[in-house]
């Protein structure tokens, strides 16, 4: 994943905010080959913003017994 806009070492200084910020980009703008972590998209998930439709499948894929 690179990204020209934004810079990742002052962004690495807080681990939260780096993790949310890395979550959001994979989601939207691909993977490029990596995995995202299950465990930090649960632990995250109610401060991830993604876009609605997105968000759904995820959500369908990580507690399936909802739906």
């Amino acid at each position: 994943m690179y990204n020209w806009s934004v810079d990742t070492t002052e962004l690495k200084k807080d681990k939260k905010q780096y993790t949310v910020w890395r979550l959001e980009q994979m989601v939207n703008f691909g993977l490029s080959g990596k995995k995202i972590s299950r465990k930090d998209l649960k632990k995250y998930w109610k401060v991830i913003d993604l876009d609605h439709n997105k968000k759904r499948y995820l959500e369908m894929i990580l507690w399936p017994k909802r739906f």
